[in-house]
């Protein structure tokens, strides 16, 4: 079994994880969006109920890892012979934008808005919203776990909006406390919010930016070329190596190359010489799944 083998049974066996740890999320979601509207409402918070809406975002991409987990876990097929595995980075990716939204609209509802409070708050929002970050935090940590041992990019990406969305209940639970113990502070509200919404948006560019690359098809870094190119010229038989191209393909790397190798050969041998620098690849480098080589006569005297 090859590399690429693997990677398509290590899927397989890992959807069930992805499935289980969403759902885990959604349930945890919704009570968590529940529990800080009626706090809001009850102990009279408006940042809080803002808050409990922002929640309401990360049942989307729940829903969305639930929905590209079915997609991008199938095997290749005659249209699709490198399998489907773009699909994650494109939940991922979608997963960003919906997390850069939320930053701008926090940030856009603390600079405009100016809410005015008939009463101040009552601590049972400032407790909400405490019960959100710790909840929020825990989820991170175990999704974020998982998401890096079966190397999902959507699951990681998602980690990160349980933590994004656990950050923005700090302006919220500042907002309380300042209003209950000094009533004029009600710019504690907007300013923490646009920090929070600063964090939010460096986190969703750290999420969106690898996403895009794996989607425009961006090749191997300059290191990896370099190691690529070390070892295909040292394979015994090899007179050259040029033409190096590669791109990913889920996690992994494909590469195809140009051997010149001596016209001399029969094609039984040139196909031995191809059939090494593959398993040469393959072997020494991780990343690469798949290798294609195209050989080509070396003339010395021209070259």
């Amino acid at each position: 079994m090859n590399s690429h083998e693997d990677h398509l049974l290590g899927n397989e066996h890992n959807v069930s994880e992805v499935k289980r740890i969403t759902w885990v999320s959604l349930a945890a979601d919704l009570f968590l969006s529940a529990l800080k509207f009626a706090a809001g409402i009850l102990g009279n918070s408006q940042a809080l109920v803002a808050d409990a809406v922002h929640s309401l975002s990360d049942t989307i991409t729940d829903v969305a890892v639930l929905v590209g987990v079915r997609f991008w876990t199938r095997p290749p097929d005659a249209c699709h012979p490198h399998g489907h595995w773009r699909i994650e980075f494109l939940v991922a990716f979608f997963i960003g934008l919906l997390m850069a939204a939320a930053a701008l609209g926090l940030a856009y509802n603390a600079l405009i808005s100016a809410p005015v409070r008939a009463d101040p708050p009552r601590w049972i929002a400032f407790w909400a919203a405490v019960v959100s970050m710790v909840s929020k935090e825990l989820l991170y940590r175990w999704t974020a776990s998982v998401g890096r041992r079966i190397n999902s990019a959507a699951l990681i990406a998602n980690a990160w909006h349980h933590r994004s969305d656990g950050i923005s209940s700090i302006p919220a639970a500042l907002a309380v406390v300042g209003a209950v113990l000094v009533p004029g502070m009600v710019w504690l509200d907007r300013a923490g919010a646009v920090v929070v919404s600063l964090f939010i948006l460096h986190a969703a560019w750290k999420i969106i930016r690898p996403s895009m690359e794996q989607l425009i098809d961006r090749g191997a870094p300059e290191d990896v070329r370099m190691e690529i190119m070390r070892l295909a010229s040292s394979t015994q038989g090899v007179k050259e190596v040029h033409a190096i191209r590669s791109r990913h393909i889920g996690y992994g790397l494909q590469v195809d190359l140009h051997v010149l190798v001596d016209p001399d050969l029969t094609v039984t041998e040139g196909h031995r010489i191809s059939e090494e620098v593959k398993q040469q690849l393959i072997g020494c480098i991780s990343d690469v799944v798949d290798v294609v080589v195209h050989l080509e006569p070396y003339d010395g005297e021209r070259r």
